[in-house]
């Protein structure tokens, strides 16, 4: 998922029906979690703590709900539960090539069976989508690891692959490093993927990267916004979603995104994503911009 801008508008539109419903939170866990931004403020919540607490250094809902036992066995090539395999893709869809070197396959096999089909048919869209417009544009790259950074960029929303504070994206990131670490992938295209997933939701960033990571933020806005939809032509657009159809995935990327904010709420400080989390969560614990500015120790 990308480009989180407009997550707040999304979330607007698409949510007005599950709003009431995410108000009912259970007491206890109320009790627990919901700690005040004044009472964070008090307790040395500041742009330092927000920092640390964070980290910093493409459904969703069923991929963070589910242990990955659960998902894994949706990832089947039939009803008999055969496992899925990157040999069940398409060669191409709408004229780009799914890559078919090994590594790009393994990584494939490993998105797919760690993740629901909503999420996994969102990080192919991401990949559809960034070549179709760096295609477009005459921008050479290189496609494989284009296509494993997109595969792999939304681990961090699987539970299996979320730590106790970090942002989903370097959570994700870290994730896809040591997978590709295990497949003895040279460590400057480690590199390259690792910037291209934690970097997913800063387009303005991305995209003074090199152009496989500038895709996968691209590739992503458009699949979760809408950004430059107009710059696909709609036979292109209905192939891609006939291949790996959309499956409900404005609110499953909704649940997600209040999944962090009530499991990790420190991890969406200062992220698009505690918009959501305001929004539909009474006492929200996490501090504003502005909370942290004006809690700021100095006397003026």
């Amino acid at each position: 998922m990308s480009d989180t801008k407009n997550a707040g508008k999304n979330a607007e539109k698409n949510t007005e029906e599950h709003a009431g419903k995410n108000h009912e939170m259970n007491d206890a866990e109320n009790s627990e979690k919901n700690v005040t931004r004044r009472a964070a403020l008090g307790r040395g919540v500041g742009v330092g703590f927000g920092l640390a607490a964070i980290g910093v250094t493409s459904a969703l809902a069923t991929a963070v709900s589910a242990p990955p036992a659960a998902a894994a066995s949706r990832a089947s090539a039939g009803g008999d539960g055969t496992p899925w395999t990157a040999e069940l893709l398409p060669r191409t869809v709408a004229g780009i090539c799914i890559p078919r070197g090994e590594v790009a396959q393994k990584a494939a096999t490993f998105a797919r069976r760690a993740s629901s089909e909503t999420l996994f048919n969102h990080v192919m869209r991401t990949y559809l989508y960034g070549c179709l417009l760096f295609d477009r544009r005459g921008v050479q790259y290189d496609r494989e690891l284009a296509f494993i950074a997109a595969v792999l960029h939304d681990l961090g929303l699987v539970e299996a692959y979320q730590s106790p504070a970090e942002r989903f994206e370097v959570d994700g990131a870290d994730a896809a490093q040591r997978f590709l670490q295990g497949q003895r992938m040279p460590a400057d295209r480690v590199a390259v993927v690792w910037d291209a997933i934690a970097l997913h939701t800063n387009t303005g960033i991305a995209t003074r990267k090199r152009p496989e990571i500038a895709m996968v933020s691209i590739g992503s806005g458009l699949d979760f916004a809408g950004n430059d939809l107009p710059k696909i032509p709609s036979d292109t657009l209905e192939e891609i979603l006939a291949a790996f159809p959309r499956k409900g995935f404005k609110q499953e990327a909704i649940d997600t995104m209040l999944s962090l904010c009530r499991t990790k709420p420190m991890s969406v400080l200062m992220h698009p994503f505690a918009e959501v989390g305001r929004r539909h969560i009474p006492g929200f614990p996490v501090p504003t911009v502005e909370d942290l500015v004006l809690a700021a120790p100095f006397a003026e």
